[in-house]
């Protein structure tokens, strides 16, 4: 008796604890961004102009693209990156900018994830239909980041290269989704500062959405993964035992409590459809690190089409992960978000949204 007597009034203190926390929720996120954050500064006429703030209109609104006034947006969340940043700049301007003064006719595309039987008439653009923008988020560094950027801005032109500077440090997650709210493309990437990631894989990437869908709106629907999976056997032989076990752990609580389609749900080269975009990143809650496990997490609950492609990637010294304290968080964060979303304190996009 005594033992059911505790049992009773352990699930009384649970439910009173759930109904608790659920109060204390907003169910969706409440995204405040700091007036001074709705501005990127021009150095050629030293002046401050403000962010379009398309995607945060809410989810509702039926955009299928003609607002877009680039293909492409690449979001680069820059946190004491005034080292690094430049390498990776300079490969990513390089390449964006070959892109656009190639030939339309060019297919000078990766071939290897091309689905031979898809009937899509899609293609990406090259050439003059080939535009973007870069948006480098520096979120709240402490170096000088943010002056390294606007020499970027100043050589092409704040039409091409955008800074944006946070008034705090929001966590990866939240300079992520300052950049994307900010975005102008149809297409929506999101890079790290480091150069990990090789940036011309962005056309596998492209591949795979191209491939994957036959019109404009599946298109703006979709979302592609860059993967390192592939390199995971390699990269386990020079870790220790204790971080393999670490490693190894967190991919199993990020399968068993959320995300269970993606193999890599960590590296930091994924690329959204401007719909979806707009949907996921309104109703992420995380701003840390494991902010992707919560996008990929709400993407497989509204079936959204997903993809993984492998990308050539290279460990680069300098990164802001604490091995052991940075995995132990993000396993923390992972159960958190698995948990608010089971007992309702967070919900989910509606599937029913026109626009997925």
């Amino acid at each position: 008796m005594i033992i059911v007597g505790g049992l009773i009034v352990v699930f009384i203190l649970l439910g009173i604890l759930v109904t608790f926390v659920k109060l204390l929720s907003t169910g969706r996120p409440k995204v405040f961004v700091h007036e001074n954050e709705r501005f990127f500064y021009d150095p050629v006429l030293k002046d401050r102009f403000p962010f379009p703030q398309l995607l945060s209109d809410g989810d509702d609104d039926d955009d299928d693209g003609a607002k877009c006034e680039k293909y492409l947006s690449v979001i680069i969340p820059a946190y004491n990156e005034e080292s690094r940043l430049p390498v990776m700049l300079d490969e990513t301007l390089d390449y964006l900018e070959k892109r656009c003064h190639e030939s339309s006719e060019s297919k000078n595309v990766d071939q290897s994830n091309l689905d031979k039987t898809s009937s899509s008439s899609l293609e990406p653009p090259r050439g003059e239909q080939f535009t973007y923008e870069i948006i480098i988020v520096d979120d709240g560094s402490l170096d000088k980041t943010t002056n390294v950027a606007l020499k970027y801005s100043l050589k092409y032109g704040t039409d091409k290269v955008r800074v944006l500077k946070a008034c705090k440090n929001r966590g990866k997650g939240g300079a992520v989704r300052l950049g994307v709210l900010s975005a102008r493309g149809k297409l929506i990437l999101f890079a790290d500062a480091d150069g990990a990631t090789k940036f011309a894989d962005i056309e596998k990437l492209e591949n795979y959405l191209y491939q994957s869908t036959d019109n404009e709106k599946d298109l703006m629907n979709s979302i592609a993964i860059g993967s390192r999976a592939h390199l995971e056997k390699e990269s386990m032989a020079t870790r220790s035992i204790f971080r393999t076990i670490l490693m190894l752990g967190f991919h199993f609580v990020v399968w068993f409590f959320t995300v269970r389609s993606i193999e890599d749900t960590q590296c930091g080269f994924k690329m959204f459809g401007r719909n979806v975009a707009r949907v996921l990143f309104n109703h992420m809650h995380v701003e840390k690190w494991a902010f992707d496990v919560e996008l990929l997490f709400l993407a497989e609950r509204i079936k959204c089409n997903i993809g993984e492609s492998a990308v050539n990637w290279t460990e680069i010294d300098g990164s802001k992960i604490v091995p052991v304290f940075s995995w132990i968080q993000m396993g923390i964060d992972v159960i958190s978000i698995s948990l608010m979303y089971t007992i309702g304190a967070w919900t989910f996009p509606l599937r029913k949204d026109k626009n997925i």
